[in-house]
């Protein structure tokens, strides 16, 4: 025996005896369009193939209706969305910090990390501290960002351009 819900289903699709439309456009089990017919006809001819009567498009004229299984129908549409949730990647922003006097070593192995992070996708946001007397020559910060963003220039746009921000220098590049 069958047990059917006797409340309305809160979210999913409307089945059997929820449809409250007097006609429907019926698909069986196969596939085959049935045509339009009345709602109390659709769900007796589904019941006598064992299977319910599911609201597949609500907002078509007349509502469209398919022979299916309902718990195997929600289930199925619940590993989908799971699955669709799974496979989306949030975007991160990660930072590197260089020092203006930074030695060409130094600054290909930082280069060599912008380039992995716009790679995966990431946000890259390049921080260029001053300490000292060095903030009295803002310019070789301007000239060492002009050279990362040139840098770069393939594979990442400028999102923000250099500006400063108390004793350090910003820039945010994202991948294009």
């Amino acid at each position: 025996m069958i047990r059917r819900p006797t409340a309305p289903p809160l979210n999913g699709p409307r089945f059997n005896e929820f449809i409250n439309v007097p006609k429907v456009r019926v698909i069986d089990e196969n596939g085959e369009n049935l045509g339009v017919m009345l709602t109390a006809e659709a769900i007796e001819q589904a019941g006598s193939v064992g299977m319910d009567l599911v609201e597949v498009s609500p907002n078509a004229d007349p509502p469209v209706c398919k022979f299916l299984d309902v718990g195997k129908f929600k289930y199925e549409a619940q590993k989908k969305a799971n699955l669709a949730r799974k496979s989306q990647r949030t975007q991160e922003i990660k930072e590197i910090k260089m020092r203006p006097n930074i030695d060409d070593h130094d600054y290909g192995t930082k280069m060599k990390s912008i380039q992995k992070f716009i790679g995966e996708g990431d946000k890259v946001k390049v921080t260029l501290r001053f300490r000292g007397r060095e903030l009295a020559h803002g310019e070789l910060g301007m000239r060492l960002l002009q050279r990362v963003q040139q840098d770069v220039v393939e594979t990442a746009k400028v999102e923000q351009h250099p500006r400063m921000e108390g004793r350090q220098m910003l820039m945010v590049l994202s991948p294009k």
